[in-house]
């Protein structure tokens, strides 16, 4: 099999009769499907790909694969062949002026969606002016995240958690980014993907004390009275667990650049978060690589 196209994030599918509680007994099987999504340029911002190829990625486990930067590069965006991406996969038009690209994306804190206000109002509206969830999630550390309620738990899978629980439902994103704010005195935001993709995770988190640990933190604030009422109640927690196409994980892993070195082929032996994990301990950042032009053959 041999397919080619420009590499954009893996879309990426949830059973939802295999998630399990944390509480409960956790499923041994993976619950998640992972597709290889390869598309031909965008004739203009907004419009569709001209073509898209999808790769089923779980059949693909065990099996040599392997995967050739062409060399070529195009806006994931507007579809603009380029020398140089920016971001995850922008021409620098578009990850300067582009509302997907906007600083709010990673600062969710300084949105202004709920002003209509942005980059792009309309698009601001339809994606930032939306409910928003705070969560925790284990994907190394404990760490605390944003996401728009309807991204759950496809946000929790990109990052290659283990486990996550919604802690917080706010109307909009700014609110939901100054909760973010405010549990960072408490939890990382960020993911060590090296302990990660490892499986050295954090174990036994009593999930009841973090929540009872949170609420006294929100209520202690000058802005407590206003946040704390979007703090879930205990009963309304519903923890999942997320089990990844990966039979074993790595003992050491290596990030692969397909710009420096263009060719990575071994057996893939799993895939977690947005990586592809080799034989050997090669992995590669598949949304990284949005925009590369690639060869992939197995």
């Amino acid at each position: 099999m041999q397919a080619h196209g420009i590499v954009v994030k893996m879309p990426v599918a949830v059973n939802p009769s295999r998630v399990a509680s944390t509480s409960g007994d956790t499923a041994s099987a993976p619950n998640i499907t992972y597709h290889l999504r390869l598309e031909e340029p965008r004739p203009a911002a907004g419009e569709p790909p001209a073509d898209v190829t999808e790769i089923g990625l779980n059949r693909l486990v065990g099996r040599p694969v392997r995967v050739e930067h062409t060399g070529a590069f195009t806006c994931v965006r507007c579809g603009r062949s380029v020398d140089k991406l920016f971001g995850e996969g922008y021409c620098y038009p578009c990850f300067r002026d582009a509302p997907e690209a906007a600083e709010c994306i990673v600062k969710p804190e300084l949105c202004e969606a709920h002003l209509g206000r942005g980059r792009d109002p309309q698009w601001e509206e339809a994606h930032h002016n939306q409910p928003h969830a705070v969560y925790l999630a284990v994907s190394s550390a404990l760490k605390v995240g944003v996401t728009r309620l309807t991204q759950i738990p496809t946000r929790w899978v990109d990052q290659g958690a283990a486990w996550a629980v919604q802690i917080a439902e706010v109307p909009y994103r700014q609110l939901a980014g100054r909760i973010e704010v405010a549990l960072k005195e408490l939890y990382t935001d960020r993911t060590a993907w090296q302990r990660m993709l490892k499986g050295q995770l954090l174990e036994d988190v009593d999930l009841a004390g973090e929540l009872a640990r949170v609420r006294e933190h929100i209520g202690s604030r000058s802005d407590g009275a206003e946040l704390l009422p979007y703090i879930l109640e205990p009963a309304r927690l519903s923890p999942q667990h997320l089990v990844y196409p990966l039979p074993e994980p790595p003992e050491k892993v290596k990030s692969v650049n397909l710009q420096k070195s263009p060719v990575v082929e071994s057996t893939l032996i799993g895939v977690r978060g947005q990586y592809l994990i080799f034989d050997g301990g090669a992995v590669l950042n598949v949304r990284r690589h949005s925009g590369f032009h690639i060869t992939l053959e197995a």
